[in-house]
């Protein structure tokens, strides 16, 4: 059926429809196969996306995005691009394809990859890394790419930032440019939290193309403070105070450490774990020098409190306790592909004392009670309108609808409890025999509390990178 209405949204030239068809169909087939990369929270996503595009589309809502594309083809670009290697992302996934994807960004801050991802897996990304690039007639691979830069004359590019490498493509190589000079100092310059704060409130939960807004990368300079668990602990560095700012006074917790460190605690969870790759070796160096200033590439993570994964690291200008690594690494190491050793980390006594490892700070989201709701969204999902109802009829669903409304989900509360009443609802005919359900309201039902419970999860997401003003 999904397929037959996917077909259909194609015949009537809603691509979004049926891309969002066409991915709880895959989503589906994961699950029956047990794919080791199914996750039952991505299906609820595309379902939910499925629903709202095909409610709004039926509303008449005119907004054009809903309509979609047909095809994501190149587009002629600049007359004379030119790009800046930053750093290289190697790519394992679980569907068996591997490779890697090189970061560039331009002199006004535009970012664009060159990928070179195919069938292989770990030993396909493992080899690509110092793999040719495929753009025009220049003789770079990508680990000379990511310190390096081309000037490209006839580029092709596609809406998602991907470089072409049409017959028409010609790219002369350029000297490559150190983080702290540039158009790449100019990354760094801008406050993590402000960076965040635009990339989570521009990509609504409910909508999956415009979550791919938050996989652009953010640039930052941290100072590591510790290690637990799976990740490392870390806070902002902010430019040391100009001599007409306040002092800190005593009781300030930023006194003594210069008052460059502020913000919430970060926490960086490498960006793959996969043994053949070097992420969690790299952190855990970093991890061993409390006090050490980094200056960090990386990607957030939308669905943790406060995270990123980070992908490069480089030394922070003008101090001592920061990376000292090897010239011909032009002041970066790609964390999936280069290996830190002791000998590029600062002497202990150059880094500030941070004092105790700081337990991470409260995660509003995991703390909260709307697993129990995500609970019943999934459920929905894996088990279909029987299991949704049986909480109902157990009397579970009143100790969930208490818990919500004591810490202020009360829509929450009322949304669940409207769903597992519609998914027992049960009518009869005239003649006194059951009826079918009416399978639309409980669609609706359904739809409202998976788009309230993304909204949420995201509002507590976003509140984890501003500590003091709380959630509301």
């Amino acid at each position: 059926e999904l397929l037959r209405a996917a077909h259909t949204a194609r015949l009537a030239g809603l691509h979004r429809a049926e891309a969002a068809a066409l991915r709880v169909v895959r989503g589906l087939r994961g699950a029956r196969a047990r794919h080791d990369g199914h996750r039952l929270a991505d299906l609820a996503a595309a379902l939910r996306e499925l629903l709202l595009t095909a409610g709004l589309l039926a509303s008449a809502d005119p907004e054009p995005a809903l309509i979609g594309t047909a095809r994501r083809g190149y587009r002629p670009g600049d007359a004379g691009l030119r790009v800046h290697g930053v750093c290289r992302e190697p790519v394992i996934s679980a569907t068996g394809y591997g490779g890697v994807v090189t970061h560039l960004v331009t002199d006004d801050g535009r970012w664009f990859t060159v990928a070179d991802v195919k069938p292989g897996g770990p030993a396909r990304a493992r080899g690509a890394a110092t793999a040719p690039v495929a753009l025009g007639p220049a003789a770079l691979n990508h680990a000379q790419l990511a310190r390096g830069g081309l000037l490209i004359t006839g580029a092709t590019l596609s809406p998602d930032g991907r470089l072409g490498s049409g017959k028409g493509v010609r790219a002369t190589p350029l000297t490559g440019l150190p983080w702290s000079s540039g158009p790449l100092a100019a990354l760094f310059a801008r406050p993590l939290t402000e960076t965040v704060t635009d990339r989570l409130s521009t990509a609504h939960a409910t909508d999956l193309e415009q979550s791919a807004q938050t996989r652009e990368l953010i640039c930052c300079d941290l100072m590591v403070v510790g290690a637990t668990a799976d990740h490392v602990l870390a806070r902002q560095l902010l430019p040391a105070p100009t001599p007409t700012a306040p002092a800190a006074g005593p009781d300030d917790p930023q006194a003594g450490a210069g008052a460059a460190e502020s913000g919430p605690l970060i926490r960086l969870v490498p960006a793959n774990g996969h043994p053949d790759l070097a992420h969690t070796s790299n952190l855990r160096q970093l991890a061993s020098r409390p006090g050490l200033r980094v200056r960090v590439v990386a990607r957030l993570a939308p669905e943790r409190a406060a995270t990123l994964h980070p992908l490069a690291v480089g030394p922070v200008p003008d101090t001592e306790a920061t990376l000292r690594l090897p010239a011909e690494w032009l002041g970066r190491a790609d964390l999936g592909y280069d290996r830190l050793q002791g000998s590029h980390l600062p002497p202990r006594d150059t880094c500030p004392p941070v004092g105790t490892v700081p337990h991470a700070e409260a995660d509003p989201l995991a703390d909260s009670p709307l697993w129990r709701v995500r609970r019943l969204v999934e459920l929905a999902v894996a088990g279909g309108r029987r299991a949704v109802a049986e909480p109902a009829r157990d009397g579970d669903l009143r100790g969930d609808g208490v818990s919500l409304r004591r810490t202020g989900f009360r829509v929450a509360a009322d949304l669940a409890e409207a769903l597992t009443a519609e998914a027992d609802r049960r009518t009869r005919d005239a003649f006194g025999r059951l009826a079918d359900p009416d399978p639309d309201r409980y669609a609706w039902s359904w739809l409202a509390t998976a788009v309230h419970l993304a909204h949420m999860e995201r509002s507590l997401i976003q509140a984890t990178w501003h500590p003091r003003h709380g959630v509301r």
